[in-house]
């Protein structure tokens, strides 16, 4: 491991507004953030730029960054403190264990910005939008509460739309194109490192809103149509 990333190791350990695998979390961020303010996540958040962007936007709102990758924690992080943004924090860990972290009903919304698309269809269980996931999500979940996707891969959109429709859930928002809008909304408007790359490589954004319903998920028995053609075949 390189020098700079030895380095920004340790300096995350010391910034107050990170959290490395912490314990006694489950129904305290309130008094972490001392307020009862909604809480929403940035799964897989990278440098954090979509936190910021919204803690930015809603500073009556609190914003959660989750990663594993302490060295791009780090400059989410770093940028939060700089600019004083006390509504946004980072949480070093893995997102399957994201229950031991927050109790029942904590998180308002949740964004899934960029995340690996997982191409093979034998990976498929690994992609955040998963029904496995959402399965894991959904007991965290306040009521009413949306889960977001923006991403560049047609794959995963169109994955996406398929769990939609196999498992149930109500889809408020389809956007085949973000940038063909006459008007991008402010949300849609935040741009992620990786989504700069995109752009600037002539590639689509697509974007899914949609709301997990009240009776609880049992991904075992949601069929999906790209599972079943995996079986018995190569992807």
């Amino acid at each position: 491991m390189g020098q700079k990333k030895l380095q920004r190791f340790a300096e995350i350990e010391t910034f107050p507004n990170v959290l490395i695998y912490p314990e006694g979390m489950q129904g305290k961020w309130n008094e972490f953030f001392k307020n009862n303010h909604p809480i929403t996540l940035e799964l897989a958040c990278g440098k954090g730029d979509y936190t910021l962007g919204m803690g930015r936007m809603f500073k009556d709102q609190n914003y959660i960054g989750v990663d594993l990758k302490g060295n791009r924690i780090w400059r989410g992080a770093k940028t939060a403190l700089d600019e004083s943004l006390s509504n946004v924090a980072f949480l070093r860990t893995q997102i399957d264990k994201l229950a031991n972290y927050f109790a029942h009903g904590e998180i308002k919304d949740i964004w899934i910005t960029f995340p690996d698309p997982f191409l093979r269809n034998s990976k498929s269980k690994k992609r955040l939008t998963h029904p496995k996931f959402l399965q894991l999500f959904q007991p965290l979940l306040a009521p009413g509460a949306t889960i977001n996707l923006k991403t560049d891969s047609p794959q995963l959109y169109a994955f996406t739309q398929e769990v939609i429709a196999a498992a149930g859930l109500t889809l408020l928002e389809d956007i085949a194109d973000v940038y063909a809008l006459p008007e991008v909304p402010p949300l849609l408007q935040i741009q992620t490192y990786y989504e700069g790359m995109h752009l600037a490589d002539g590639r689509t954004i697509r974007y899914l809103k949609f709301r997990l319903p009240a009776t609880p998920l049992d991904w075992r028995s949601i069929k999906l149509p790209s599972d079943e053609a995996t079986v018995g075949g190569e992807d």
